[in-house]
Formats: C-alpha cells, sequence, structure tokens
C-alpha cells in the first residue's frame, strides 16, 4: 500500500475540499491527481483506490491507468448483494 507524500495528501484535501464538494470540476485538478496516480505506478502500485467518493468526479477507470476502485460503486454492489442474499 502506498500513502501520498505531504504535498500530494494536501493537494488531494484541498481538490476535494475546496472544489469538488463544492460542484467545482477542474481540468487542471484532475490533471495533478493523474500526476499522483502516475508517481504511484512508477514506484510500482498495483492498483488505485478512490478513497473518497468526490474523486471518481475526477478520476475514472478510463483514465487512472492502473486497474481502478471506485468506493462509491463498491459499496453499493455489496450492499446490492447483501440485500439480495436475504
Amino acid at each position: 500500500m502506498l500513502v501520498p507524500d505531504e504535498p500530494s495528501r494536501v493537494l488531494v484535501h484541498n481538490v476535494i475540499y475546496e472544489e469538488l464538494v463544492q460542484g467545482v470540476i477542474r481540468d487542471d485538478s484532475r490533471a495533478r491527481y493523474l500526476e499522483v496516480i502516475d508517481q504511484f505506478r512508477e514506484q510500482g502500485a498495483e492498483g488505485v483506490i478512490a478513497g473518497c467518493t468526490e474523486i471518481e468526479l475526477l478520476v475514472s477507470g478510463d483514465n487512472a491507468g492502473l486497474p481502478y476502485f471506485p468506493t462509491t460503486l463498491l459499496h453499493a454492489q455489496a450492499a446490492a448483494l447483501a440485500l439480495a442474499d436475504r
């Protein structure tokens, strides 16, 4: 498991709370997120977890460049399966 360095954590946090939760979607923020993902790929990452639902507004499986795990979708699927098993 790889965790962003402090400057990248600040970037991720600021984009989420200063842009995405306010409905602001910026291409330059997407590019910066993808740069962080590229750094992880270079460090040997084998996948990306979108650990905050708002991240899915910027990054998708189509542009992540690695296997992508969107937590909103994964939680919804797990809930549907749990309800179906009742």
